[in-house]
């Protein structure tokens, strides 16, 4: 008989098991947060434990932390804090999915965050240009309209698939494709304005 692993910090074999589900989707707290680098990465240092919008919860913790960040990092410093949090958070988003037992936990908030750094380092201006691509990027990453849907669709995990590398892809994929709408909103509205 293979005992389950204590992944939800409780001492006991997991609340899925308490339940009776052993493959019922688990809910995140801190102590699972802490039991792994993976997961403290994947739920935004915990940003993602919000009871309400985690999501928008870890978009203004990375607008908080980009605030602070840009003080010391050089455009170059960006970049390869950018590809190495994308490579980090491909790990971290695919194991912690794992743990949690669903394929795109709202809990999960590494592709918020590192998407929204992405269009804070790309987009000219002060607070007010900020503020429009917080809000610009929080609906198209909610709303999934277009191209943010088929992205959000494309790696969902089909019937009888165990969650891997493709949904933890996944995840990070249509935030990356909604920062790319918001750049491209701002870009157009910039050259209709000026």
């Amino acid at each position: 008989m293979n005992a389950q692993p204590d992944i939800d910090g409780s001492g006991a074999a997991g609340a899925s098991s308490r339940a009776g589900r052993p493959n019922a989707a688990l809910r995140p707290n801190a102590s699972f947060m802490l039991k792994h680098p993976a997961h403290l990465l994947a739920l935004g240092l915990g940003s993602g434990l919000s009871p309400k919008a985690p999501g928008t919860v870890g978009t203004l913790w990375a607008w908080l932390s980009f605030l602070v960040l840009d003080r010391y990092l050089t455009d170059p410093a960006w970049a390869g804090l950018l590809l190495l949090g994308l490579l980090a958070g491909l790990w971290a988003c695919t194991v912690t999915a794992q743990h949690l037992r669903l394929a795109d936990p709202g809990a999960i908030v590494w592709d918020e965050v590192l998407a929204f750094w992405l269009v804070l380092w790309l987009v000219d201006g002060g607070f007010w240009s900020q503020l429009l691509a917080f809000g610009l990027f929080r609906y198209f990453d909610a709303a999934k309209p277009g191209p943010v849907g088929w992205a959000d669709r494309l790696y969902k995990l089909r019937p009888g698939q165990p969650i891997g590398w493709r949904q933890g892809w996944g995840i990070l994929f249509d935030d990356l494709v909604a920062a790319g709408c918001t750049l491209l909103v701002m870009a157009a509205g910039s050259r209709l304005w000026n």
